[in-house]
């Protein structure tokens, strides 16, 4: 039988004979604490029983399940020899009758990957915390199932834990003679089962809302975290977010919540942002602010909340029936997510974050040469894992605020509605929400979909203005192009904005919105309009497109780009300039300029601090190597000089206080912080708390200005989950051979690092101002690679193929090398050859920016 990489016709067939009636899972993670006996895995019991039909009797299939061992199987009564029906990751289920009843005694393996049921020991008390992560296909990893999105069914699970823990799962749970047992699931997929189970800190609140009909829903509510994390635990917060995104949904969605409890668990070494598992959401526990942050990271929060309340319908109510339309929940999650942020909270700027910020990610996935429609072509599981991008959520997303302009927003949320109502507990493909849109709408969906669901790449909307003798707008036209390798021309609704400067302020005076198709569509109604000093089109963001700049409006920008008054043009105008400096018709060391120019100006507290991370890019890959040093060294005199300027305690000057820290470059700049972690220098206003402390300390790390000592003292005032995760990236960060040697050791030829432990090593490993102390490692990295996807969990070895490229090698001969090793391994897992590929399209478009950058030197 083949391995664990489950494919789509795989899954097809099995779900074309098999129809699945419930589970029944008993886990016993009394194992989680103690010492572990024997030389393998530290193991606990997993006793699944599954009851399912097969339509054609006498027919073959399989389960699936990824274990150390196989107590025992039975069948329909009948045991199994494990050693001749289990291979490791599939039980093979012969002669079928037309009702089964499969029952396996496993033991199964503890995770330290975050994948199944990890595994975590609080260094601050010795506390063991569990917490399962299944998405795509990691339930196997626990117990024994039909991995699948399409064969649903519900389920009961029973714990036994540990004395004094508690044990949470998707349905209420009681305890009774040591064992937790779990009200029966609806109908749900395996990937979004789930079990939390520990000595959490647990705060319980409720939510209750009366509906129309005068049938009122109480909700039980709970938020947890590990003890250590307690004092900083603003549940509170939390509880309002999801109260509010509750009251939301249910007024658009006239479906009431139908999973019963809703806990959030904030839990530690999470791979991902949070998981939408029915009655237990998974966050990452980052999300539990150890130290003062910005409104954005509070608004990042509320937003991820919201994005999984809204998976309730979209994805675990209806759900996808394979992973080739992922978008069917990802895309719908991530637009209401800020749909409903804006609507329900008190974050009222969440389409500037969703303009700056999301659609970034999705620009940059789309002109990767990996980019696919945002119904992809998923072939396995391997395809599915890596489909978790920019495309499936931010594109998804972008693309579903276009169709709410296209069909309008009633017509778009009563489909909605029709959705789900007609296929609830169930899956669907594209076809069944597409139909309930054309019926709500009255518009034919298929040329749409086909536009903008079924093909790829990014259009780039540029202005061409042609003024009359009279100094007006004698014809305003919109140019709109493809890349030659994705030519399609998509049809776009946009806004066109014509802006002025009139007493020192940049601002719109006039406005059309219009629909664009082919290559060049002429904007009547602008005709006769006063001259533009600056044309944004898609103005308001409309629409899903890289926006350019005519010349004047270009000049215009380099010299009042700050005194754009509205926060969202201001914040598309960022993006549009950085979507230029990527794309090397903007110099790196402009983008930097206006950064230092006007950055200081911006109001927008999110915006501000992707600007910081842009700057920092455009130094790191954009600027010509001659150039790089004085461009960073002018980017930290510039984030010194407005740290200095910023309102004292203010939300500016924390941004521009960690922005400082990451580009320091000069000996003051270091001395500076070494003065203020010691206390002998202050910023007025500044606290430096302990998370602060940290992101003084790497930089001092890097500069060789730190020792291991003072590392490891440091930790002793932090010893936290927290403080160790710094701690070993600040220790990897250290400018030495032997500290790089220890470090590629113990990710790439050692498993023994936790999935956080490999995070924090790579982000140490590789600095910028290290480029010729880490240069011999990109040999190693591609003599590395297939051997590390082969051996190590999909996860881990995700994070070293991309964490590891020799990215900051930027040279002809680094490119050279990564052709070379996708020419000899044409063979190797297509996952793998698609991160390599990535990896190189990000190497080469930074040498075509640093060749921009040089050229205007000439």
């Amino acid at each position: 039988m083949p391995g664990e990489n489950l494919s789509r016709d795989e899954a097809r067939e099995r779900a074309a004979l098999l129809r699945v009636d419930g589970y029944e899972v008993s886990l016993d993670v009394r194992s989680a604490v103690g010492e572990v006996t024997g030389d393998g895995p530290r193991t606990f019991r997993s006793v699944t029983v599954i009851r399912f039909r097969c339509n054609e009797p006498g027919a073959s299939s399989f389960a699936d399940l990824i274990a150390p061992s196989v107590t025992a199987v039975s069948l329909n009564g009948r045991d199994l020899d494990p050693g001749e029906v289990f291979d490791g990751s599939r039980i093979l289920l012969e002669d079928l009758a037309a009702d089964n009843e499969l029952v396996v005694d496993a033991r199964c393996a503890y995770s330290r990957t975050g994948e199944g049921l990890h595994r975590f020991v609080d260094p601050e008390d010795g506390e063991v915390y569990l917490y399962t992560q299944y998405e795509p296909a990691d339930a196997r990893r626990v117990f024994a199932n039909f991995e699948q999105p399409d064969l649903k069914a519900p389920y009961r699970f029973e714990v036994r834990a540990p004395e004094g823990w508690t044990v949470w799962s998707n349905g209420a749970g009681e305890q009774a003679d040591g064992v937790w047992r779990f009200a029966e699931t609806k109908p749900i997929s395996t990937y979004i089962t789930c079990v939390v189970a520990g000595p959490y800190h647990y705060v319980t609140d409720s939510y209750a809302r009366t509906f129309a009909d005068g049938t009122t829903l109480e909700i039980p509510l709970g938020a947890l975290c590990r003890k250590g994390l307690a004092p900083h635990f603003d549940a509170e917060d939390v509880f309002l977010v999801t109260k509010q995104g509750l009251d939301f949904f249910h007024d658009h969605f006239d479906y009431p919540y139908p999973f019963g409890k809703y806990d959030q668990a904030f839990v530690p070494e999470y791979n991902l942002g949070a998981m939408e598992n029915p009655g237990m959401v998974t966050f990452r526990e980052e999300f539990i602010f150890r130290g003062k942050v910005t409104q954005a990271s509070y608004e990042g929060r509320a937003t991820v909340v919201l994005h999984e309340m809204a998976h309730m319908w979209f994805g675990d109510l209806v759900t996808m029936e394979w992973w080739d339309d992922l978008w069917l929940k990802e895309s719908f999650a991530d637009f209401m997510g800020t749909f409903s942020l804006v609507g329900a909270t008190r974050f009222q700027d969440g389409w500037i974050t969703f303009a700056n910020r999301r659609k970034a990610w999705a620009y940059r996935a789309d002109q990767l040469p990996s980019t696919h429609p945002v119904t992809a072509d998923i072939r396995d599981l391997q395809d599915a894992k890596l489909n978790f991008d920019g495309i499936t959520y931010a594109k998804g997303a972008s693309v579903l605020k276009q169709l709410v302009a296209y069909v309008g927003e009633e017509a778009f949320l009563e489909g909605a509605r029709r959705y789900f109502k007609r296929h609830a507990y169930g899956n669907t493909r594209l076809g069944d929400l597409l139909s309930a849109l054309e019926e709500t709408s009255g518009r034919d969906m298929s040329a749409w979909a086909r536009s903008w669901l079924q093909t790829a790449g990014v259009n780039a909307l540029t202005p061409q203005v042609l003024l009359g003798a009279d100094g007006r707008v004698e014809e305003l036209a919109v140019l709109q192009e493809a890349a030659e390798s994705h030519p399609e021309l998509r049809p776009h609704r946009i806004a066109v904005g014509l802006y002025r400067v009139a007493d020192g302020a940049l601002e719109r005076y006039a406005r059309v919105e219009t629909d664009v198709e082919g290559a060049r569509t002429v904007v009547a109604d602008l005709a006769g309009a006063d001259a533009p000093d600056l044309v944004l089109v898609n103005d308001d963001d409309l629409t899903y497109c890289k926006t350019r700049f005519d010349a004047t409006s270009l000049a215009t920008l380099r010299e009042h780009l700050g005194a754009v008054t509205d926060p969202l043009a201001r914040a598309l105008c960022w993006s549009a300039l950085w979507g230029m400096t990527r794309d090397a018709l903007l110099p790196a060391r402009d983008f930097v300029d206006l950064v230092l120019r006007f950055a200081g100006r911006e109001s927008g507290i999110g915006v501000l601090q992707m600007l910081h991370a842009w700057a920092e890019s455009a130094v790191t890959h954009y600027s010509a190597p001659a150039r790089r040093e004085a461009t960073a060294r002018l980017l930290a005199e510039g984030a010194r000089r407005e740290l200095y300027a910023a309102p004292a305690g203010s939300e500016h000057q924390l941004a521009w206080a960690r922005f400082f820290a990451r580009t320091a470059a000069a000996e003051a700049d270091f001395a500076l912080l070494g003065e203020l972690l010691a206390g002998t220098s202050t910023v007025e206003g500044l606290d430096v708390d302990q998370e602060l402390r940290w992101a003084f300390l790497e930089p001092l790390a890097a500069r060789g200005a730190v020792d291991e000592a003072t590392l490891t003292r440091e930790l002793a005032r932090d010893d936290t989950a927290s403080g160790k995760r710094h701690q070993v990236r600040c220790l990897a960060a250290r400018p030495s051979e032997a500290v790089k040697a220890q470090a590629w050791a113990q990710v790439v030829e050692s498993d023994a690092l936790s999935n956080a432990m490999v995070e924090a090593t790579i982000a140490g490993f590789a600095q910028d101002t290290q480029r010729e102390l880490i240069a011999p490692y990109a040999q190693k990295y591609f003599a590395a690679i297939e051997r590390v996807w082969d051996e190590r969990s999909i996860q881990i070895a995700m994070h070293v193929v991309q964490g590891l490229f020799p990215s900051l090698q930027q040279s002809r001969a680094t490119l050279d090398a990564t052709d070379a090793w996708l020419d000899s391994h044409k063979e190797a897992a297509p996952a793998l050859r698609r991160l390599v590929l990535e990896s190189r399209d990000d190497l080469a478009r930074a040498l075509r920016g640093q060749a921009c950058d040089e050229a205007a030197d000439q």
